[in-house]
């Protein structure tokens, strides 16, 4: 009966000492409102949000809609960091363990805090659309982006002044090795620097049809801190370095005003003076009448008697389309070159297609035969009539 006692008053002894000088029932009852917290934590979240988006739908304004769906996965932290503060300041910890405790909820709030701050900043950016006369769309990406670092950075410096851990020594250390980083990340700066070049010059945008010479062609989909990403006309995508795109030549075609047709129409050299007037003036009224082509003083427009070819008399045909659009362009040509066909067949004449001629200025008649001597083999074996 005496050792019964004593195992009983040993398991009372634990009970009470528990763990850090909380006693285990303690912690199980902690445990169990945090557990309970996290399992409320759907429905609080849902019965928050649920409230706030009845409220906000009733406004014709879209932009704290979008912040509300930005904001809430860092609602559904609160119920968590309730429920451990809650159940920290059930267990009643000595001083020591206390500031640990308090730290910890801390810099769960200033992580909630900064993380709804990093997620917000995309929709409220968009208040920031009237800026966008003044930068590129890019640049205003860049710009959120940058500022996503800064809240990022500036809410990891307040966890750790938290936990007192100065900040300031840290980043002059970081400032002596990031010389040293610099030294052997020349080209990264480069780029950099040659990225912040083109978006200030507005050389391309997103969604433009360039071309390098020798780099890349195709169209611009994302231009980042270090390389552009172009998606070739093969749907092949080519990350392009910002210093090949800064130092080399960039033809922009979606910044052509209009888009040009140039062409050289050869005609039969049996084509007469009137046949050649009349295909001349069929094509030029033709592009002159027409919506579908720009006009001088606009844009130069010619249709004339070029030059004689070897086979051909050709005629030079240089006009633009209002449109620049790829598709429409080439449906425009198609009937330009319809009206064309009809215009010199109409005429009387035909197109030319590249022929030689040979003249010959007299044809063989009868001539004497061509000696040819005999070979020595075939004298060896030719018998010799005097022997």
């Amino acid at each position: 009966m005496q050792n019964l006692d004593e195992f009983w008053g040993l398991t009372k002894e634990v009970w009470q000492t528990g763990v850090f000088g909380v006693d285990i029932g303690a912690l199980i009852t902690a445990l169990g409102i945090f557990v309970g917290f996290l399992m409320l934590r759907g429905l609080i979240t849902r019965f928050i949000i649920g409230t706030l988006r009845f409220k906000v739908s009733k406004t014709k304004n879209l932009l704290d809609d979008e912040v509300l769906t930005a904001l809430e996965e860092p609602t559904r932290l609160a119920p968590l960091i309730i429920g451990a503060f809650l159940a920290l300041q059930f267990l009643d910890l000595e001083d020591h363990f206390q500031d640990i405790a308090d730290n910890l909820i801390r810099s769960l709030i200033t992580a909630a805090i900064f993380w709804a701050l990093f997620r917000a900043i995309k929709p409220l950016s968009n208040l920031l659309t009237r800026l966008e006369k003044l930068f590129t769309a890019v640049m205003m990406d860049w710009l959120v982006k940058a500022t996503k670092m800064l809240i990022a950075f500036v809410g990891i410096a307040a966890v750790l002044e938290i936990w007192g851990i100065q900040v300031g020594p840290i980043l002059a250390g970081l400032g002596l090795f990031g010389v040293a980083v610099a030294l052997g990340a020349q080209d990264l700066f480069k780029n950099l620097i040659a990225g912040i070049l083109i978006i200030a010059e507005r050389r391309f945008n997103k969604g433009d049809w360039i071309r390098v010479d020798g780099v890349v062609e195709g169209t611009v989909e994302q231009i980042g801190f270090r390389s552009t990403m172009v998606r070739r006309f093969d749907k092949a995508p080519v990350y392009v370095p910002n210093t090949k795109l800064a130092d080399n030549a960039v033809t922009n075609f979606t910044a052509m005003t209009h888009r040009r047709i140039y062409w050289h129409i050869g005609v039969e050299y049996r084509s007469s003076i009137e046949q050649l007037k009349t295909i001349r003036d069929g094509i030029e009224e033709y592009v002159l009448g027409s919506d579908e082509f720009a006009h001088p003083p606009e844009v130069s427009t010619f249709v004339r008697i070029d030059k004689f070819s070897d086979s051909s008399i050709d005629l030079m045909l240089y006009c633009f389309t209002k449109t620049t659009d790829w598709g429409e362009w080439l449906e425009i040509k198609e009937r330009l070159a319809y009206h064309i066909k009809e215009v010199v067949e109409g005429a009387g004449s035909s197109f030319a297609f590249p022929s030689t001629s040979l003249y010959v200025e007299s044809m063989p008649g009868e001539a004497p035969e061509v000696f040819m001597p005999p070979s020595k083999q075939t004298s060896a074996q030719t018998p010799n009539k005097e022997a």
